[in-house]
Formats: structure tokens, C-alpha cells, sequence
């Protein structure tokens, strides 16, 4: 009786996979259309302005300081002479710190804000699979999936887009 019952089993199963829904979609197509996206990159570009604008300051006093240096180092006592090399290599040691931070605070804004949208997305894609009855959604920009069948599956992109409040 089991051994009938297991044969059965393997035969059915393969005819319940064909009546499963499968979808695909491609979120580089969705996400720069989404008003947080804007809005990150947005934020993203006036904090580095921010930065920038930091950064020119912190080179025009370097500058500023070399210039006064170079235009009075013939007469400086060799004590006071190398008290100014030791503040201008600070004062460069200083940006070159700084500029490091900010790539790293750049960074770790742009994740945080990219995975806020993320967030956002799966969850669309979620609904959208529940709604609609989907096995599974696969998303084609990813690259972890080598090929989707677009005769197999269901784009599931202008639902996900509606459900974003997207057009």
C-alpha cells in the first residue's frame, strides 16, 4: 500500500508544478522611478556638496598656510620653521582624514537609504505574489537567476509599479 501510494506521489507531482504561477520583473526598471529613490539621491548629492564645500575649505587654508610659509621661510628662525612643517603636514594629514570620512559617511547614508527602498519594493513584490497567486517572483536584475522564461512566467513589473503608486 505505501509502495502505491509513493508511486503515485512521484507521478502527481510533476503535474501540480505545471499549474503554478511563476513571475519575473526587473526592479532597475522600477526603482528609479520611485519618489524615495529621488528623494535619496537627492539627499545623497547635498551631502556631498556639503562635503565638497568642507573639503575646499580645509584645502584653501592648507594653501593659504603653505603660501605664507614658502613667502617667509627664508627668515624664519629653524624652530619656528619646523613648527610650521609640522602644522602644515597636520593640517594635510587633517583633510586627507577627513575626505576618508566622508566617503565612509557617504556610503553608509546611500545603504541606509537604499535599503529603506529596498524594503519598500520586496514588500510590493510580496503583495503583488500573494494577490496574484505566485509561487515564486524572480527578479532579473539581480543576475542570480541565468534565465527567466518570459513565455513561462508573468511580468509581474506594472502590478508591482501600481502597488508603489508608480506609473
Amino acid at each position: 500500500m505505501k509502495k502505491v501510494l509513493f508511486i503515485a506521489l512521484i507521478l502527481l507531482a510533476p503535474i501540480s508544478v505545471f499549474g503554478q504561477k511563476f513571475g519575473q520583473l526587473n526592479s532597475s526598471d522600477i526603482i528609479p522611478l520611485m519618489p524615495e529613490y529621488v528623494q535619496a539621491q537627492t539627499d545623497l548629492k547635498t551631502l556631498q556638496k556639503q562635503y565638497d564645500d568642507e573639503l575646499k575649505y580645509l584645502e584653501d587654508e592648507f594653501n593659504k598656510k603653505r603660501d605664507e610659509y614658502v613667502a617667509q621661510s627664508s627668515t624664519l628662525p629653524d624652530n619656528i620653521k619646523a613648527r610650521r612643517e609640522q602644522e602644515l603636514q597636520e593640517s594635510q594629514q587633517k583633510a586627507s582624514q577627513f575626505y576618508s570620512d566622508c566617503q565612509v559617511n557617504l556610503q553608509n547614508k546611500s545603504t541606509e537609504l537604499m535599503d529603506s527602498i529596498y524594503a519598500k519594493l520586496n514588500k510590493a513584490i510580496k503583495e503583488v505574489g500573494e494577490e496574484g497567486g505566485f509561487v515564486c517572483i524572480f527578479d532579473a536584475t539581480g543576475g542570480t537567476v541565468p534565465y527567466i522564461s518570459s513565455t513561462l512566467t508573468t511580468d509581474v513589473t506594472v502590478p508591482v509599479k501600481a502597488k508603489l503608486g508608480i506609473q
